[in-house]
């Protein structure tokens, strides 16, 4: 047998990198992390109905797969255990995947249980309703102010709001019949956050705060006014019909001669020192009405304004003990949810707008810019730029990356 030997192979063996060159792969990519797209605007749109199927992952492109529902951690595990893998962090893997996923946190469900502790106020507090049916001055809106003590409501329709109005309202139904307030409580509507005002009140010593947006339980007993003035206006109307700012004196008489609930007194009794005559002690005398005597009204008068302090203290500590009830109810079903400055944080889609039923129910995301306290944050865009106003922890949850 003869053995016969080929010869050797004279080509040098080198290695060659592999160059990626562009595919079809390219423009989602570009426009995935990039945000660049075609200059035509066919190609565009074609392109990113196209790229909504995929996502990058660590500089890796994925395709989302058809049977995807992003269920949640315990189906994902129990799902990839069926189809015949293990491993022993699975269930822990799965709840760190969803966590992450940005559909699965913008689509999640709104979150109802408490944030921060509750926060209560004593300071006077103008809001705006409207806009009403047109009266006569072409007057749609009401702007009221009301003392969160004595729970007194100040009241006056306009045509149109403006920082004029608002000052010139202040000026006359609220320093120029019970004194300068130390501190006014406003939502964030302009016309209570334009220089002028600002400059007005500080000239008056009147410092300014505002609540945060989207968030009416951060002034509950102006919500709670607000409605009673409006059911108020409806029910005389219908009653009476006519003209809605003809009914409202009525209706601002008939609140601040009731007692509230928190105080036990009428806000007309904490102002004045004495309860009102009211037109149902006219018509079915009362005794009081009866045994009217000029000389001992006069003297009856100036005493209750020396014991009226007693009364105010009194309406001051029963008005403490129901709101120590409310806390410690409210309290108790707080989950706090804290952030710090540089957290990403996800907003409700619903705060400022509606949304439809296929929409997110959460928008975002947005960085922690500032923290004002008492679960109020100031935020900004992923770039930093400010949002223009605060928002309550109530609106937020963190994002995860």
């Amino acid at each position: 047998m003869t053995i016969h030997y080929l010869p050797e192979a004279r080509t040098p063996l080198t290695v060659q990198p592999i160059v990626t060159g562009k595919d079809w792969r390219t423009p989602i990519i570009k426009w995935i992390e990039e945000g660049l797209l075609p200059e035509n605007r066919w190609e565009a749109a074609r392109l990113k109905t196209r790229a909504t199927r995929f996502l990058m992952q660590e500089h890796v492109l994925y395709k989302n797969g058809c049977c995807g529902a992003h269920v949640g951690t315990r189906i994902l595990a129990h799902k990839t255990l069926w189809a015949g893998y293990f491993w022993p962090t699975m269930k822990q893997d799965a709840i760190r995947l969803v966590g992450k996923c940005e559909r699965c946190q913008k689509h999640s469900f709104l979150i109802r249980q408490p944030a921060a502790p509750l926060t209560t106020m004593l300071s006077p507090c103008p809001f705006i309703v409207g806009p009403f049916p047109l009266a006569a001055g072409q007057r749609k809106f009401l702007l009221v102010a009301i003392d969160y003590f004595t729970k007194w409501v100040e009241a006056e329709p306009l045509a149109r709001i403006t920082e004029g109005e608002v000052m010139k309202f202040i000026w006359k139904n609220i320093v120029c019949r019970f004194g300068i307030p130390r501190e006014i409580i406003s939502d964030n509507n302009r016309q209570f956050q334009r220089r002028k005002i600002q400059e007005w009140c500080q000239g008056m010593c009147i410092k300014q705060r505002f609540t945060t947006a989207a968030h009416p339980q951060a002034n509950g007993q102006v919500e709670v006014t607000n409605r009673i003035l409006v059911q108020g206006i409806k029910r005389r109307l219908e009653r009476v019909g006519g003209s809605w700012v003809e009914e409202l004196t009525s209706v601002l008489w008939a609140y601040r001669t009731t007692p509230r609930g928190h105080t036990g007194e009428s806000p007309f009794s904490l102002v004045y020192g004495t309860e009102a005559i009211i037109s149902a002690e006219l018509g079915i005398p009362s005794h009081r009405v009866m045994i009217f005597s000029k000389e001992c009204n006069e003297t009856l008068l100036r005493e209750n304004l020396d014991l009226v302090e007693e009364l105010r203290e009194k309406a001051f500590l029963r008005m403490q003990r129901y709101k120590n009830i409310m806390i410690n109810s409210y309290n108790k079903r707080v989950k706090s949810r804290d952030f710090q400055v540089g957290d990403l944080v996800l907003r409700r889609a619903d705060a400022l707008k509606p949304v439809g039923k296929l929409d997110p129910t959460w928008e975002g995301p947005y960085k922690i810019t500032g923290i004002i306290g008492k679960g109020a944050y100031d935020l900004g865009n992923p770039e930093g730029r400010p949002l223009p106003r605060p928002w309550n922890v109530h609106n937020l949850k963190k994002y995860f990356t």
